[in-house]
């Protein structure tokens, strides 16, 4: 269990010097981001701010999970850290390539979305496939402040795949203000930190821990005024990982409770865009969520603070959920 504090201080280390490395480097490369000009007009000043940032939690989780490994600290499942891998990190190349095309390329579009969800469509396959077919998982979900569940059977993989690319997107959307998505995704971490002991999966216990510390130092040099960004890189790799250790604990359905900020995030985006194109008329001033209370005179920190207590607030309900269905 010690291990526990081990792994979250290793990757919070790595980050910090991977960061000193990154960040003047990626200044030199003027490998900066681009803002909407549409957005709030304080905004602008952020243009040119180094993004891909999440490749110093993304190589600080890797490089720690791999220490722990080699030094015989062990405690990792092969199969269960290899499925969670597959979605932390492929999903995180896979914003790396989409940032990569919008900033060193110059394409604002990036990948084409036909693209970016073939890609999402073959990594969630292969973790489904592990998650049923070798950890034997199964295909049953248990339904949050009950004590029944729902036994998906052959519908699992399409339930499964719904549950990964959307968690993954929402997490994407929710990387609009500074440490936002990163300061969201910890308490969400920490929740299947938890879980993930309780349930005796040390590994994946370990994992979370490895991107609470990581981000943690991430979130130094994120918090407003960023110095880095963490890009399409960042949240791909957060919202992937959230949705494996939702799959791999078997807690698909408890999503929408710990991830609440994200729900209702992606929510405004639906409905804003569901009532412009029916109406003309926008329910938001913008979307998502956030820069809607950003034009209504909130400064960007108050925000970001107001939905960080939220998320504490849909976690500790994720608990209490937990509690109640005998997890």
């Amino acid at each position: 269990m010690h291990n526990l504090l081990i792994v979250p201080l290793l990757s919070f280390g790595l980050a910090v010097i991977l960061a000193q490395i990154m960040i003047p480097y990626f200044r030199r490369l003027k490998i900066g981001q681009s803002i909407r000009d549409d957005g709030p007009a304080r905004h602008l000043q952020k243009a040119g701010t180094p993004t891909m940032g999440g490749l110093l939690f993304i190589t600080s989780v890797v490089i720690s999970l791999i220490v722990l490994q080699l030094t015989g600290m062990g405690g990792l499942d092969f199969w269960s850290i290899l499925a969670f891998l597959l979605l932390f990190v492929g999903y995180g190349l896979l914003g790396f390539v989409d940032d990569y095309i919008k900033v060193v390329k110059k394409r604002p579009l990036g990948l084409k979305a036909r693209e970016k969800l073939i890609i999402q469509f073959l990594l969630s396959l292969v973790v489904i496939y592990i998650s049923v077919e070798v950890l034997k998982l199964g295909t049953y979900t248990s339904i949050p402040f009950t004590s029944t569940g729902i036994e998906w059977g052959l519908f699992y993989p399409l339930f499964a795949l719904v549950v990964i690319i959307g968690t993954a997107n929402a997490v994407n959307l929710t990387d609009g203000l500074d440490g936002l998505a990163g300061g969201i995704s910890v308490s969400v971490y920490v929740f299947y930190i938890f879980l993930a002991v309780t349930l005796g999966e040390l590994g994946l216990a370990l994992a979370a821990a490895a991107v609470v510390g990581g981000v943690l130092a991430f979130l130094i040099y994120n918090m407003y005024p960023a110095r880095i960004i963490m890009g399409d890189t960042g949240s791909m790799a957060l919202g992937g990982g959230i949705a494996a250790l939702a799959i791999l604990t078997k807690t698909e359905l408890f999503l929408p409770i710990i991830g609440g900020v994200f729900v209702i995030e992606t929510l405004s985006v639906i409905i804003q865009v569901v009532s412009f194109r029916l109406t003309g008329k926008r329910v938001f001033r913008m979307s998502p969520l956030h820069h809607h209370f950003e034009l209504n005179g909130l400064r960007e920190t108050q925000v970001v603070q107001r939905f960080w207590l939220a998320s504490g607030f849909f976690v500790v309900l994720g608990f209490l959920a937990l509690f109640y269905t005998g997890r």
